[in-house]
């Protein structure tokens, strides 16, 4: 089952179970489904979830086209929103070699040596990292961020998971952890600093459960950036790749660490990006995950 959220003008924010090239409302805060979010918090798993909306879907009438839907952001249009409004959103970093080996570039007269990347990607501990939160957030075609005091600002192109209560995966989505690169090169303690701005996250178009997804790490994740209306960039990996698993990244993050339900997980980025393609106003944005979908996001750099 493929979930997203919308907003219609006069209405907030609606719920919609995506079915084939349209979107049927099924937004009912009496049955719990005010919301993503609340459907998660009260129904506690993907099965109990896809239950839940089966059972309003049954009485539900409205029909939207997706087309009418997957627009930019107007108050006075029908719009896609991020499938959920997450609580917490963290991201996981080096989950794959070749982030390793391109993050880690030192050489000498023996050749390269080890680095703290090459730890990471060694290491039994990921590395995990906040990241934002709802307000941070941003949906299909809502405009992502560059921070002022960045010249090298890069996509980073990821599948993302969205835990229950207990850390049960209940979806999967594509995700955008856009990141200031030359911030946290700069130094390492500046990660907080290349990660958490206005703007830094965007996840969509849906939120697909596990039994729509099959088996997250055999996914082809493609990801495209477009300047002045050319493509300017074309990258691709699958996630089998990965060196972790996704259950495995959720066990670390809630070791000692309770999160809320709703959580956001991103499990990192295999597409690395030359610097020559750092990101800039009116640059576009495009992460097609299998089985999930397009998230197409616009750039704008922070005043």
């Amino acid at each position: 089952m493929k979930l997203c959220q919308f907003h219609v003008p006069g209405k907030g924010t609606r719920v919609g179970v995506v079915e084939g090239d349209d979107v049927l409302d099924i937004t009912s805060p009496k049955a719990g489904a005010g919301s993503v979010l609340a459907l998660i918090e009260s129904c506690g798993t993907a099965a109990g979830i896809e239950r839940r909306a089966r059972e309003i879907a049954r009485r539900a009438r409205t029909r939207i086209p997706w087309g009418e839907l997957d627009r930019p952001p107007s108050p006075r249009r029908a719009h896609l929103l991020a499938p959920l409004h997450p609580p917490e959103v963290w991201g996981a970093g080096i989950t794959y070699r070749r982030s390793m080996q391109y993050y880690e570039a030192h050489t000498g007269e023996h050749g390269r040596t080890k680095g703290i990347y090459d730890y990471v990607y060694e290491s039994e501990r990921p590395e995990l990292f906040f990241k934002a939160t709802a307000s941070r957030t941003v949906g299909p075609n809502a405009p992502i961020g560059v921070r002022a005091d960045s010249r090298l600002t890069a996509v980073e192109a990821e599948l993302a998971v969205v835990v229950a209560r207990d850390g049960r995966i209940v979806g999967y989505a594509a995700a955008n952890d856009v990141s200031a690169w030359d911030i946290e090169r700069e130094n390492p303690l500046f990660l907080p600093q290349s990660k958490v701005f206005g703007g830094c996250f965007a996840f969509g178009p849906v939120l697909a459960t596990p039994s729509e997804v099959g088996d997250a790490h055999g996914l082809d994740l493609t990801c495209r950036i477009f300047r002045h209306g050319r493509l300017s960039f074309e990258g691709r990996v699958n996630t089998r790749e990965m060196k972790r698993r996704c259950d495995d990244l959720v066990g670390w993050l809630r070791r000692h660490n309770p999160v809320p339900p709703g959580t956001v997980l991103s499990t990192g980025t295999g597409i690395l990006v030359p610097d020559e393609h750092a990101l800039d106003e009116g640059d576009v944005v495009e992460i097609d995950l299998e089985r999930i979908g397009r998230l197409r996001n616009p750039v704008r750099r922070l005043r």
